[in-house]
């Protein structure tokens, strides 16, 4: 992200620079306003922005990250991991069914698809650390590895939460409108990174182990880590690495009833998408309620508990949003990301991805931060909005695909892998089908 920022400051300063070195005013124009002036006036006015945007952000954010905490403490999480159970254990056939990183692997996605990202990522590195105790090639990712990772960049998403959290500081009448739009082009992702990679695989074969002996305190296969204060874990907000233990699992026959249930969603939410939007704050405000009521969950402790972590995280991302939001008005008020955007426009537009949704979909595999600033710089766009067809596709794109590169770097970082075989290639497939669903469920519902 470094790299981007600095790339994307410099662009637009040196198309600034030229344009000012051979700029004339207009003789039509009353009081005309030179390339880098209008370009310092951006940046102070971008800077302003960002900070109005997350102030307006704290209370929804606090809103629904409060209802989400009441979920989890009712146990909603473990109901979805005991659910998938039984299906990924045939997904993946190389982990023991009772070894510690199924139930890892199960906790991480359970969380994905009830929008819990920042619980996702401790139970998505100890998984890779779990799977790294029955991998044969250190330093090499497994099947199981690639596999999980492509899942994971393309997860099923029930609620988007933070995007309708910020959907809904911008103004809009209808920010759950991309539930719809969202769980159909995440379940195609996913799909497709399951697809892809039972199907690389193939073509990546593991090379000969390492010759580095191993540690002589690495643990066995089948046994748990050891130590629960990772480092690592604490720092994305795990309970000094402490997880929760692996819920068990339905029988096949109900989890198999479940996802027959989620899959018919799909024909309702995209053909009724636009009588059911309406219902759905309103509704999980009671139904995630009443969840926590009926499991005995102190509902309005626990609310105030979860409200203050969504207060913190919408006044931690003001930082971000400057950065990113300055980064991305250098580009437009310098005339950079014109010249980029047109000709590629005039390509994609006519598969319904307009040039303004297109600098979302480029920067959304590389850097979360800087596409959720993205996103939040086209939806308050005047010209654009949260609720134009261009506003229910970004948004779309930012619940439906993941930051690859960064989720690549952070899991196999943490196990010291250096060839990721197929992992990478299986996961930017899943991102180009997430976009391509977004794309035409977007253009189905809103176009």
């Amino acid at each position: 992200m470094n790299i981007v920022f600095f790339a994307l400051v410099v662009i637009g300063f040196v198309v600034a620079a030229v344009r000012q070195a051979t700029w004339t005013p207009p003789e039509d124009a009353k009081d005309p306003t030179p390339p880098m002036e209008a370009l310092g006036t951006g940046i102070v006015d971008s800077a302003e922005s960002a900070v109005t945007l997350a102030i307006g952000l704290v209370g929804v954010m606090a809103l629904f990250l409060g209802l989400m905490k009441v979920a989890e403490q009712g146990g909603l999480m473990r109901v979805v991991a005991k659910a998938l159970r039984p299906v990924l254990v045939r997904l993946f056939p190389e982990v023991p069914p009772q070894h510690p990183a199924m139930g890892s692997i199960i906790m991480n996605l359970s969380a994905n698809i009830l929008g819990l990202g920042n619980a996702a990522t401790p139970f998505g590195i100890r998984a890779m650390q779990q799977l790294d105790q029955l991998n044969p090639h250190k330093g090499t990712a497994t099947n199981a590895m690639a596999l999980f990772l492509a899942m994971n960049t393309s997860s099923v998403t029930l609620l988007p939460t933070g995007v309708i959290a910020l959907r809904a500081s911008a103004g809009s009448e209808d920010p759950a409108g991309i539930v719809p739009t969202t769980l159909a082009a995440t379940i195609i992702s996913t799909t497709v990174a399951i697809t892809m990679a039972k199907l690389l695989q193939r073509y990546w074969a593991a090379p000969a182990p390492d010759p580095a002996p191993a540690a002589a305190d690495a643990p066995a296969a089948g046994a748990a880590p050891a130590g629960n204060g990772d480092p690592i874990l604490t720092s994305f907000g795990g309970d000094g690495g402490e997880l929760p233990e692996d819920p068990g699992s339905y029988p096949l026959w109900v989890s198999l009833l479940i996802f027959a249930g989620v899959a018919a969603l799909i024909p309702l939410t995209v053909v009724y998408g636009r009588e059911i939007a309406p219902w759905i704050i309103p509704g999980l405000v009671v139904l995630l309620l009443g969840y926590g009521a009926m499991a005995r969950v102190r509902v309005y402790e626990v609310f105030v508990e979860g409200a203050k972590d969504g207060f913190n995280v919408a006044l931690r991302i003001i930082p971000y949003l400057v950065a990113i939001l300055v980064a991305v008005g250098m580009l437009r008020d310098s005339g950079a990301l014109e010249l980029l955007i047109d000709p590629l426009s005039r390509v994609t537009s006519t598969f319904g991805l307009p040039g303004d949704a297109l600098p979302m979909a480029l920067l959304r595999p590389l850097s979360g931060s800087g596409a959720y600033g993205v996103l939040a710089s086209i939806i308050q766009d005047p010209g654009v909005g949260p609720d134009s067809y261009t506003g229910y596709l970004v948004s779309t794109f930012q619940g439906s695909t993941e930051t690859t590169f960064y989720v690549l770097a952070v899991y196999f970082g943490a196990v010291a892998i250096r060839r990721i075989r197929h992992a990478l290639a299986a996961a930017l497939c899943a991102d180009a089908a997430g976009i391509a669903g977004a794309v035409a469920v977007t253009s189905y519902l809103y176009g």
